[in-house]
């Protein structure tokens, strides 16, 4: 099976976890800070404004409680987001108001931003879809204008830039993912960033349970009745540990191979789809922005879509579709909302093998597979650009 996401490890990731064991000391340590200091030197950012912590999931849900959303108010974010976005904006009683986004690059623009703006508007989050920076900072302009706060999902965008600004660092809060399936690995985990420093060192606080000190063996050296917790604030604990730092700390070393090895991979597919009928690929990057080329995404007539990630699965390809429209999802449908662009993306997308761990002869037998399935579903032997549009998603 050749799959849509794949990691790579290898001896240099076993040999830094054989350290930590060697060490006797497993959980937030030393790697944690030093994984810290190394990704804040990859975004051009402080380490004190980075949190490692255990999902980028935790960190949006920590973002919220850090913007202290509420039950009046508004967040406005793409409805082509993962629903762990507006998960973290309901657990706080705020409202999430779904905007659209452009058809083929499926990041939403400042003016559909614009559009879903509403008077009790007090924060933004957008995604940065498949890696692609997006209008980032048109977006963080309007939304310092107005006096919202932009939290930035980066989970895609590990080494996405925009006129050399990191992506993630446009906001007031942002996070990464390192899952299993991104682009740098760490298993489980994710990176906080908080832009304010008052805001940082609440993020500290609130990522441990919102003690005010340590209540451990350091905090015996300094404090009496090191034992005696001072909280003042509702915590959580989702804190990094040095088992998935270390994973990290190798892994973001490695971050510039694995991105030329995914970007020679799109453009292999490039070269072979460029005049596959009825296909159209990933628009082309605006000057000054860079990708992590987390997806590799085509778009296809929507009655074509379904058969052809099913004739593909039958050949031993796996292929899928991110995200589902959350204005569609049962906890969050809406019979009156329309986001048409969305609405079409979301039924003529689908997401291509794409990860380091492919070879050129992988991405040649993805890309003749779906020319060939494509050829039979449609009977088309002609050619069509690949700037055709598609028929609009039914509604």
């Amino acid at each position: 099976m050749i799959n849509v996401f794949q990691p790579t490890l290898g001896e240099e990731e076993l040999a830094a976890l054989r350290d930590v064991f060697a060490d006797n000391w497993l959980g937030h340590g030393p790697r944690t800070k030093a994984f810290e200091e190394a990704f804040a030197g990859h975004l051009g950012v402080r380490p004190e404004q980075l949190l490692f912590i255990n999902s980028a999931t935790a960190g949006l849900f920590l973002s919220v409680q850090l913007a202290g959303l509420g039950p009046d108010d508004d967040v406005v974010l793409p409805s082509a987001s993962f629903v762990s976005a507006a998960n973290a904006i309901a657990s706080t009683g705020a409202r999430p108001v779904f905007c659209d986004v452009d058809p083929r690059t499926l990041n939403p623009s400042v003016d559909d931003i614009r559009r879903a703006w509403t008077p009790r508007t007090k924060a933004v989050v957008i995604l940065h879809y498949g890696g692609y920076p997006g209008e980032a900072r048109q977006i963080a302009d309007l939304c310092r204008e107005r006096g919202a706060l932009l939290i930035e999902d980066a989970a895609c965008a590990v080494a996405s830039r925009s006129d050399g600004q990191a992506a993630g660092t446009f906001g007031d809060l942002a996070v990464w993912s390192f899952d299993s399936m991104k682009v740098l690995v760490t298993g489980d985990g994710g990176m906080l960033y908080v832009r304010d420093p008052e805001r940082a060192e609440q993020a500290r606080r609130l990522a441990y349970h919102g003690l005010e000190r340590p209540s451990s063996f350091g905090a015996a050296k300094v404090s009496h009745r090191w034992w005696e917790m001072q909280v003042r604030e509702h915590g959580q604990r989702v804190l990094g540990n040095d088992m998935t730092a270390a994973l990290g700390l190798v892994q973001l070393g490695r971050l510039p191979e694995f991105v030329r090895t995914r970007r020679r991979h799109a453009e292999q597919y490039d070269k072979l789809l460029a005049d596959v009928p009825g296909l159209r690929l990933p628009p082309p990057l605006p000057e000054g922005h860079e990708t992590s080329y987390y997806f590799y995404w085509v778009q296809v007539d929507p009655a074509l879509r379904d058969r052809l990630a099913a004739e593909l699965l039958e050949r031993g390809i796996y292929t899928t579709f991110r995200y589902p429209p959350l204005h569609r999802v049962p906890v969050y449908k809406s019979d009156h909302l329309r986001l048409p662009a969305t609405d079409e993306a979301s039924e003529s997308t689908l997401l291509l093998p794409l990860h380091h761990g492919l070879t050129p002869d992988d991405v040649e037998t993805v890309a003749a597979a779906l020319r060939d399935v494509l050829r039979q579903l449609t009977g088309s032997a002609g050619h069509a650009g690949t700037d055709d549009r598609l028929p609009a998603a039914t509604a």
